[in-house]
Formats: C-alpha cells, structure tokens, sequence
C-alpha cells in the first residue's frame, strides 16, 4: 500500500504537494473574499507564455512562468487601478489573450510536446530535484509575504475604500496580492497543472467558507481541505495512472459537496 514511497519521485512529488496544498487555499481565501477568484485561472493561463517560452528555448520553466505571471501581474493591476475597464474585462482581456500567445508559441516550436502537456494537467513523475527546490523557495517566500503583511491584505480584501481612508497603501498591497498569487500559481502547476490550479486555489477556500467560521478558522480548516486533496490526490493518481491534476480536482470538489450538505452553517 505505501510501496510508492520507495521511488524517489513520489517522495519529491509528496514534499511539493504538501507545500502547495498549504500555499494554495491561503492565497485563494483572499482572493475569494475580494470576489477576485478568476485571477488565479488568468494568472496560470498567463504562465503557460513563460512555459512555453521556457521549454522551447532551454530554460527552467518554472522560472519562466513566474516571470510571465508577475509582469501580468503587474499590468493587470495597473490597467484596474486606472478604471479604464472593469475587473473581470481585465482578467479576461489577459487570459484568452495569453493562451493565445502561447498556442502561437508552441505551433512556432512544431507542436505542443509531451513535456508541455505535462504542465497544462499535472504530473507526479516530473517533479525533479531542481523543481522541488524551486518550489520550496518560492513556496516559502510566499508564506514569508503572507504572514509579514497578513494584516494588511485581511483589511483590503473587506474594505479596500477603509483601508485607503486609514492611510494603508492600498495599490502596494494589491500588488503584492496579486504577485503572491503568481507566485503561488508557479509554485503549483508542476502538481496540479496550470489548467486547474485555480481550482485547487479556489475550491478548498469555499469549502472552507460552508461552515460560516472567523477568518482565521476558514484559512486553517482551508488548508485542512487543501492538503487532505492534494495528499489523497497524489496517492490515487499513482495507483490509478492518472493525471495528478485531475485527480486531486475530484477530491476538492468531493470535500465541497460533502461540506455543502453536512455544514452547520446556520
């Protein structure tokens, strides 16, 4: 039953996993609460430039997608900060635009290859030594940020026209929401594929919300949801030969549909 863990690669795939089922739901409450969810779906359709950038010219492409995500990051908050188009313009203006881009990139790189594929749903048996570190080091920078201006983004998220009345600032702090996100959506994609990273951002966080606890008690019984997906995903995946994506999705909708039956949400 737990013959996985005499592979190197499961071990790896584990260690990623964990930190990302933790990172994930953290960053995805926030962005629930400020009814910003599609940022995390816009944010990995926009990496999917830097990864295809990354693999037809040699380079690390989780480092290629964080690169692409921030400078998203970036001119999406510049473009909604300026009102010149609503929120959800902007996010759809970069997603079908990015995934444009990369479709081009790839068919310039003659065909979308077994690696790409293996960034768009997920795979336990990529993650190397190389992505772990990767991981680790973004996934704790972020935890890093996290707490360091917990605060802060906790007041933004319910009132943002407050904050700015109480001298925050505002449009840094939304940046760096947004580029905590990039950075979560880089961390993530080797696990559960760019195409459905936002669902492990956003699910657990709503699963979460069912049972009408503080904030604080929704962050933690988030990542409890989060973790239990992604730990019970990966173990499935193995013995199923499924894509891990996929199957740690399944999980956090299954955890959903039990929470919105049986919560005690008054």
């Amino acid at each position: 039953m737990f013959d996985l863990f005499t592979y190197d690669f499961m071990i790896r795939a584990f260690l990623a996993g964990a930190l990302v089922g933790i990172i994930a739901p953290i960053i995805g409450l926030f962005l629930v609460v400020r009814r910003y969810s599609l940022m995390a779906d816009t944010l990995a359709h926009v990496s999917l430039v830097g990864v295809a950038g990354a693999l037809i010219s040699g380079g690390n492409p989780v480092v290629g997608a964080l690169i692409a995500s921030i400078l998203a990051a970036f001119g999406i908050e510049h473009l909604r900060s300026s009102r010149k188009l609503y929120g959800e313009s902007v996010l759809a203006l970069f997603l079908s635009g990015s995934l444009a881009l990369a479709v081009i990139i790839m068919g310039l790189a003659h065909g979308i290859n077994v690696n790409f594929l293996s960034y768009l749903f997920g795979s336990i048996v990529t993650v190397s030594q190389l992505d772990l570190l990767v991981i680790a080091s973004l996934g704790l920078l972020t935890l890093a940020l996290m707490v360091v201006c917990y605060r802060q983004l906790f007041f933004i998220s319910f009132d943002e026209e407050l904050a700015k009345a109480n001298g925050l600032p505002v449009k840094l702090l939304n940046i760096i929401l947004i580029v905590l996100t990039a950075l979560t959506v880089s961390v993530s994609m080797r696990i559960v594929g760019i195409l459905l990273v936002g669902a492990l951002m956003v699910i657990p966080a709503l699963t979460a919300i069912q049972y009408g606890k503080s904030f604080k008690k929704t962050l933690v019984l988030g990542v409890l949801f989060s973790l239990s997906s992604v730990l019970i995903g990966l173990y499935s995946s193995y013995y199923l030969n499924v894509a891990s994506g996929g199957t740690i999705v399944v999980v956090t909708l299954l955890f959903f549909t039990i929470s919105l039956i049986f919560n005690r949400k008054g």
